[in-house]
């Protein structure tokens, strides 16, 4: 078994508040769990307008499918106009490791 996540730290674009905040990174968060099946939340810098942290993960039976999850989710946000992705880490782990 493979576990397999990814996190981004994207830098929002005309955002001003924290409500505005969430309504960029909700669609986000939805998009990746309704597309791609995997687990998705902001994890990080709750408290910055500007900044999130957003992270998915999936378990997989084989690697090769984990890394190609993880490549079409890197896509898809990298893809959005209203964020700059900054960085994006990643970690594919087995079960026996």
């Amino acid at each position: 078994m493979w576990i397999a996540w990814i996190e981004f730290d994207i830098l929002l674009g005309d955002v001003h508040s924290l409500k505005e905040k969430r309504a960029v990174v909700r669609p986000i968060v939805a998009e990746l769990r309704r597309r791609f099946d995997v687990s998705a939340a902001e994890v990080g810098d709750q408290d910055l307008h500007r900044r999130a942290r957003i992270g998915a993960a999936l378990v997989s039976p084989d690697r090769a499918h984990a890394v190609e999850v993880l490549d079409a989710v890197e896509r898809l946000v990298a893809a959005r106009r209203e964020v700059d992705l900054l960085s994006a880490r990643r970690r594919e782990l087995h079960s026996e490791d």
